[in-house]
């Protein structure tokens, strides 16, 4: 009797335990980044119903708060850390700080949190700061022999994501190339990125293309709305939309680089509801268009006009308004959702529901009710 019952405690944890998958597992298509500039958002705890009724599963943050991480802990919810620019020139110089790094942000917490990839500081190189960008390449291979030592490296990926200031030009998608003072950094993180099975991972934002150049750029290209597009002589293909179109850039300047297979991934994307008197197109309505387009664009599960066969999966900013986010209005008015938990604009998901603490302790007391029974019977 005994050891049937241990054998049932043992099935019942294993099948209510997640189980980590191969590395860079991104299910779907559809992922969000959940920032948390702000002094007014929902606790983490909260964050988790409300990423579980919207069934979004795949979830970056900037950092790796260890109340966010617990919160995440036993959801089956897929998460991406990120180590921040304060952190790399120490995490490049010294490995045993990398080590220590992994070991109480990222080992202390699997498997029970899905910890599925690192972000290596953000938006680094482009920026103008060479010191900085020097650190880049040999922080990534310092936390990465951390997850190898730990045997992570094919639990947890290790990327860092770029802006589109590390790009000469993009238009058309066909003459897009690296700038001159980012080759020297970017080329020997394409071929570690490339030996490790890295993706290469781009902010994409045709809102600010849009805001920077409104009298050259149609809105409706910009927002998936029905438009004319843009036609590449080069690669004899046509645009119909400009978010594939910066993909394909970024696709034409890996392949002018030598690295032709590795894959784009967008790491954030999104359209702000409202901004400054210089930023006329953030709108609710511009906002929640371009929202909904880019998910009904993104369940079609199909590529760009030049890789059509690489499923574009994409992270989308953000979650949550950001009230403390510095710059322009806009910075804090990305949001899916405002800070109470109601939709900021529709596009498919509902606002939070309120989830009884009572209700909670009432299934848990079942559950363990029906367990404690079975154990009897046998």
């Amino acid at each position: 009797m005994r050891s049937s019952g241990l054998l049932l405690l043992n099935f019942l944890f294993f099948f209510f335990s997640p189980i980590l998958t191969a590395k860079g597992a991104f299910v779907g298509t559809y992922g969000i980044n959940y920032g948390r500039i702000a002094d007014n958002i929902p606790s983490p705890d909260k964050v988790v119903l409300l990423l579980k009724q919207a069934k979004i599963r795949n979830v970056r943050i900037y950092d790796a708060d260890h109340t966010v991480l617990q919160a995440f802990s036993g959801t089956g919810l897929d998460l991406v850390v990120g180590l921040p620019n304060g952190f790399l020139k120490e995490m490049s110089s010294n490995a045993d700080h990398a080590l220590t790094w992994v070991k109480d942000n990222v080992q202390s917490f699997l498997p029970t949190t899905r910890i599925r990839g690192i972000a290596i500081g953000n938006e680094v190189l482009g920026g103008g700061d060479s010191e900085l960008s020097g650190a880049l390449l040999g922080a990534a291979k310092n936390v990465y022999n951390a997850l190898k030592k730990m045997n992570l490296e094919e639990t947890v990926q290790i990327t860092t994501a770029h802006s589109q200031a590390v790009f000469a030009d993009s238009y058309p998608p066909s003459s897009c190339v690296f700038k001159d003072n980012v080759v020297q950094f970017m080329k020997p993180l394409l071929e570690f990125f490339d030996q490790i099975g890295s993706p290469f991972c781009l902010n994409a934002y045709p809102f600010l293309a849009y805001t920077y150049n409104p009298t050259q750029i149609d809105i409706n290209y910009a927002l998936f709305k029905p438009t004319e597009g843009i036609y590449d002589p080069k690669t004899n293909l046509r645009y119909d939309n400009m978010l594939d179109a910066q993909i394909d850039a970024a696709y034409m300047a890996l392949e002018d680089a030598g690295f032709k297979e590795m894959e784009v991934m967008i790491t954030e994307t999104g359209w702000a509801s409202k901004g400054d008197s210089d930023e006329p197109a953030a709108t609710p309505e511009n906002a929640r268009t371009y929202n909904y387009n880019l998910r009904k664009r993104l369940a079609k599960k199909k590529g760009t006009p030049l890789r059509p066969k690489k499923v574009l999966k994409a992270y989308i900013f953000a979650l949550f308004n950001e009230n403390s986010k510095p710059g322009k209005s806009s910075e804090t008015h990305f949001g899916l959702f405002k800070p109470d938990g109601t939709i900021s604009y529709d596009i498919g998901f509902n606002s939070l529901k309120s989830f009884s603490s009572s209700k909670v302790a009432s299934c848990y007391v079942t559950l363990v009710i029906s367990i404690s029974v079975l154990l009897v019977m046998i």
